[in-house]
């Protein structure tokens, strides 16, 4: 029978030196390691909140998250390293809405200035921006900013002046046969103003001067209200008579006078009127106190017997004051028929 007990006794005294040498790497190895195990002191600024937190944990997302600090996805955040003590600065992003010319937008800022914002993303706020808050304003969250564009010029610029339509009521037309005595043609006028536009739309328009270079003409329709026998009286609407004969004349005014007749043979009249002219059919003496010397008129009674027609003022007399008028008349007989009656007067342009 073989016996092996040396060779077992050769093992255990293998094993045993063994564990000699291993047993003091054993003990140093918690040693060795206690370094990259340490925790870290962080020091988080949220805001105006501070936290200080200590871990072991080095990924500072990981660091926030154990503080009870969550990121969103618009929020960013720095960080500081430091012997046993780091900080981390957390930027929250904030929701800020611009009115861009007119455009909506919603971006996201970091408590940076207007000035800083727009620059970073590209706005103009230069000339002939405006905006509705300070440029060096801080941003915060909810902030909302208009921007606008204003360009303030000065025009010049033309436009079509309308003619009016005038109607003349006349005795010598069928009633309500109209005839079209005059066409009726556009002037213009010049204009020069002050133009503001706000995001390219027109806000304001100041004139600053006005001038007519081309006058309108005046549309005129004949209206009948006879019966269609010539009367010889004149067709006459606001501001135009048209005469029997076809004459369109055009006056400013109308007023009522107090009408009387001279001849040349009266006494104390000839045949030169005080301004120097020829007395004639159509010779009116005036007050030229009230109607200056050189003032044609139109001259129809109130009561429609006698049309007078134009006259001009020429002449006056001693008892032609006011509103007084002295109609020449070739002879004495025509001056006594007429005697004195109201007129009315239409002062011709």
């Amino acid at each position: 029978m073989r016996v092996y007990t040396p060779i077992i006794t050769e093992t255990k005294k293998r094993i045993v030196r063994i564990v000699a040498l291993l047993l003091p790497l054993i003990v140093l190895l918690p040693l060795l390691s206690q370094p990259a195990f340490a925790q870290t002191t962080y020091v988080i600024t949220d805001g105006e909140e501070v936290t200080v937190h200590k871990t072991f944990e080095t990924n500072p997302v990981h660091v926030l998250d154990e503080a009870g600090l969550s990121l969103d996805a618009d929020d960013l955040y720095t960080t500081q390293p430091g012997d046993g003590v780091s900080e981390i600065t957390v930027q929250r992003g904030q929701e800020i809405t611009i009115s861009n010319c007119g455009e909506p937008m919603v971006v996201t800022s970091y408590g940076e200035t207007l000035e800083a914002l727009f620059n970073r993303l590209g706005i103009p706020v230069y000339d002939h921006y405006q905006v509705s808050l300070p440029l060096d304003t801080q941003t915060f969250d909810g902030m909302e900013v208009t921007v606008q564009s204003v360009v303030e010029m000065e025009q010049t610029y033309t436009q079509e002046l309308p003619f009016e339509t005038t109607y003349c009521n006349d005795p010598n037309l069928p009633e309500g046969q109209e005839e079209l005595v005059q066409e009726g043609v556009s002037g213009q006028v010049s204009y020069r103003a002050n133009v503001v536009y706000v995001n390219s739309q027109e806000q304001s328009r100041t004139v600053l001067e006005e001038k007519v270079i081309q006058q309108p003409v005046k549309e005129i329709i004949r209206v009948g209200t006879g019966t269609g026998e010539p009367t010889g009286s004149p067709a006459i609407g606001d501001g135009v008579i048209i005469t029997a004969e076809g004459e369109v004349l055009t006056y400013s005014r109308a007023d009522q006078f107090k009408a009387t007749a001279y001849t040349h043979t009266d006494a104390g009249c000839n045949m030169t009127t005080a301004t120097g002219t020829t007395v004639r059919v159509g010779t009116v003496a005036v007050d030229p106190k009230v109607i200056p010397y050189g003032t044609r008129m139109f001259i129809v009674t109130n009561d429609g017997k006698y049309i007078y027609g134009v006259g001009t003022a020429e002449d006056c007399g001693g008892a032609i004051k006011g509103n007084r008028l002295d109609l020449y008349f070739p002879t004495d007989p025509e001056c006594r028929s007429f005697g004195i009656r109201n007129c009315t007067v239409y002062f011709l342009e």
